[in-house]
């Protein structure tokens, strides 16, 4: 349970960043070089390796280098333990609001009745 929560939280870390997630974005199109990212995004070789390490540590890019050249690509995680826990919330939080959609339907109905009684 540690382990995969911990994943989470990496994952989710990663993810946190617009930077991050537009190289994500990139990366789903063509594989590129760290440099092309940087120059794509306009900041700092630096800068663009720290984000590719976070995303690689996290297991969503994998980089190669060949001689001078970083390439960077899509990693082999498909999120889908992500995916799965986003789901589970979602379904929590729409029985909730499911919940109080029929709390607020009942309370109507009760004001309805209470308001046609006074009527009488």
């Amino acid at each position: 349970m540690v382990q995969y929560q911990a994943r989470l939280d990496q994952t989710f870390a990663a993810l946190s960043d617009v930077t991050r997630r537009g190289v994500l974005e990139q990366l789903g199109n063509a594989d590129a070089s760290v440099t092309d990212l940087a120059q794509r995004f306009r900041m700092t070789l630096t800068g663009m390796k720290k984000h590719v390490s976070i995303l690689e540590a996290a297991g969503l890019v994998t980089t190669e280098k060949v001689g001078r050249v970083r390439t960077c690509k899509l990693g082999e995680r498909r999120l889908e333990e992500e995916a799965a826990w986003i789901e589970q919330h979602r379904q929590l939080w729409s029985a909730r609001f499911d919940a109080l959609d029929e709390l607020v339907e009942q309370l109507k109905r009760e004001e309805k009745t209470h308001v046609q009684r006074k009527r009488k």
